[in-house]
């Protein structure tokens, strides 16, 4: 099947080319025929199968004809980083059809946004926090949306956006289409899908497992030496672009830290960033001049890069799920990927679990220069997720136990 099949605008099929699309994802010669009759959509796969593509073509169709300057379409995003991502092929693909898109999404002023959305958009690509802010402020009207996509809803869940996105809903038309797009089904999600859809076409697309382009290994290593080891198997490996996932903010930024100082280009993509910085490092990744890329998971699902040669997994995730995600950024448009993954001795009942899902054992590799036997050092350990949640629940006991010393001295 073709794109001209579908019988789209000429100028999206013009764009469609010049983009150096050829022919259609599984996921998109699925979705894109329902869509475009109008109908509701689950769509059900796996991070990096063309989803955005599978959504927007159908609906930017769908807009070419009818009003302006009025949000018809909005999309429901997680994460800055994916809001920013589905904007920009929105962006690509609207490109002289008249139709504009904008995005929504928090840590950068609102004023500007708000700007924007009254010189009048069709299509707005926002997180639940910053739309709720903009709705309170009656600077959005919704009552004219046609169609809704809530985009990688699972990840929604996970952050603690399902309550937003309830509160969302009672402002928009309850005759709409609706497109709801995960990469799994949780109970809450699959719970989510029967609210909002109407007798929905579901798309599943090989979800359960990564792409058979993606080579993965894992290498056991005791937690302490876990930089170290990151940094010798950088040295020996061939590598363009690296995107190395953590568990925690306070990792990723220490993490990049130790392979800026042995002497890659390296940025961390955290909570913690400013949106500038955010958007700096994401700039840095996608051009090449940052090798090297340190990643918390609010990261896995908002880069879009077809460069990536490996996925580092510095921790373990907590999940199946994230573990399939992280690995998923590489091995992409048809190109051979690596997933590395640092296991400690509390990783494996969850290695376990992955190598169940995959059917078959994940190879294990040691270094046989490598030290293994060495003991911590203060200036190579970076604490484990758990430990780091000690260190910060021992800080706030301190805090707290200072405040009250404070005030006992001083009533004395």
């Amino acid at each position: 099947m073709s794109f001209e099949s579908f019988k789209l605008h000429p100028q999206i099929l013009s764009n469609i080319h010049g983009l150096g699309y050829e022919t259609p994802t599984p996921i998109q010669n699925q979705s894109i025929p329902p869509i475009l009759l109008g109908q509701d959509v689950m769509g059900l796969a796996q991070t990096g199968t063309g989803k955005t593509a599978a959504f927007a073509l159908p609906i930017i169709q769908r807009l070419i004809p009818g009003k302006r300057s009025c949000v018809r379409a909005l999309i429901i995003a997680p994460t800055r980083e994916l809001a920013q991502q589905i904007h920009d092929a929105i962006t690509e693909l609207c490109q002289g059809t008249g139709l504009r898109s904008m995005t929504l999404y928090g840590g950068v002023n609102i004023n500007p946004q708000i700007k924007t959305l009254r010189t009048g958009v069709e299509i707005v690509v926002a997180c639940p926090g910053r739309l709720l802010d903009v709705i309170q402020q009656k600077a959005i009207q919704l009552d004219k949306v046609e169609s809704l996509v809530l985009d990688e809803a699972d990840q929604m869940f996970d952050m603690g956006f399902l309550p937003s996105i309830r509160k969302i809903l009672r402002f928009l038309p309850k005759k709409r289409q609706t497109l709801l797009f995960s990469a799994t089904m949780p109970p809450a999600i699959n719970e989510l899908a029967h609210e909002v859809l109407d007798q929905p076409i579901t798309v599943e697309i090989g979800r359960v497992a990564p792409s058979s382009t993606v080579q993965q290994t894992l290498f056991p290593v005791p937690q302490h030496l876990k930089a170290e080891l990151l940094i010798k198997i950088l040295n020996k490996t061939p590598i363009e672009s690296v995107l190395v996932f953590t568990r925690t903010k306070h990792g990723a930024k220490q993490v990049a830290l130790k392979l800026e100082k042995a002497g890659f280009r390296a940025a961390s993509l955290q909570g913690n960033l400013s949106q500038n910085k955010r958007l700096a490092a994401m700039a840095g990744f996608r051009d090449g001049s940052l090798q090297i890329l340190v990643a918390t998971d609010i990261a896995s699902r908002g880069i879009d890069v077809s460069s990536i040669s490996h996925v580092i997994n510095y921790d373990m995730p907590s999940t199946v799920e994230a573990y399939i995600h992280r690995i998923g950024r590489t091995g992409r448009a048809s190109k051979l990927g690596d997933a590395f993954t640092l296991t400690t001795q509390d990783d494996m009942q969850l290695v376990r679990k992955v190598e169940r899902v995959l059917g078959n054992k994940i190879d294990q590799c040691k270094l046989d220069d490598f030290n293994y036997a060495a003991a911590p050092t203060a200036s190579s350990r970076v604490p484990s997720p758990n430990e780091f949640r000690d260190q910060q629940r021992r800080s706030r006991y301190n805090s707290r136990d200072n405040s009250r010393n404070n005030k006992t001295v001083r009533e004395s």
